[in-house]
């Protein structure tokens, strides 16, 4: 016999016998509620942590639409969804800052068209969150068929914004939103169809 079934079974002797005792003598009242008491369960845990820097993309996707194309080249723009940098740190060491790049991959064609490189798209930042120079774009990166200097696309991580110094940025809502304009340029013998990137957003924090 089980423990289980032997501990129902002396349950049930007990109740039998009060039961016979009972007979001839008086007759059991119902048995009645008395009162009940609740007991709240309350407990304090402290944080363990003092805040923290992190991103938040505001889209998992944007599309370019083809605009301002001449006989030299194909254009194609499009803005990057906002991205917004959260500041809950309550205590920042003198001398740390944060900034946020982007890298772009192949623009790979759905139906085997050669890929478009990196280096073909460009983009121009800008703050969106209204500041005094606490948090300052990146510059604007142009495509390797514009040329020049910044003529290099999006192949390495390319600054989107910047906190030059994170105890002094400080925004009301400790939130600072970034956005960009995309361009794409092609050779006008790109292959028609459709391709597809992606673009990699990080958030770094460093010291002087």
């Amino acid at each position: 016999m089980s423990k289980k079934s032997l501990a129902a079974r002396c349950a049930a002797g007990v109740v039998g016998g009060l039961m016979l005792a009972g007979v001839g003598v008086a007759a059991f009242a119902d048995p009645s509620e008395n009162g009940t008491g609740d007991v709240d369960v309350t407990v304090d845990i402290a944080s363990t942590e003092t805040g923290a820097l992190s991103l938040t993309v505001a889209g998992t996707e944007t599309s370019l639409t083809e605009t301002g194309s001449t006989a030299s080249f194909r254009q194609f723009t499009g803005a990057l969804p906002n991205v917004t940098v959260t500041d809950t740190r309550e205590d920042v060491d003198p001398g740390v800052f944060w900034y946020v790049t982007g890298q772009a991959s192949d623009f790979v064609g759905a139906a085997g068209q050669a890929s478009i490189t990196p280096d073909h798209l460009g983009w121009t930042p800008s703050i969106v969150t209204a500041n005094d120079g606490e948090v300052a774009e990146g510059d604007t990166v142009g495509t390797s068929i514009d040329g020049g200097a910044n003529g290099v696309g999006l192949v390495g991580q390319e600054l989107l914004a910047l906190a030059l110094d994170s105890a002094d940025a400080q925004a009301a809502s400790g939130q600072w939103t970034a956005t960009a304009n995309l361009v794409l340029k092609t050779p006008v013998t790109v292959a028609p169809g459709s391709y597809t990137s992606t673009l990699t957003l990080s958030l770094f924090e460093d010291s002087y």
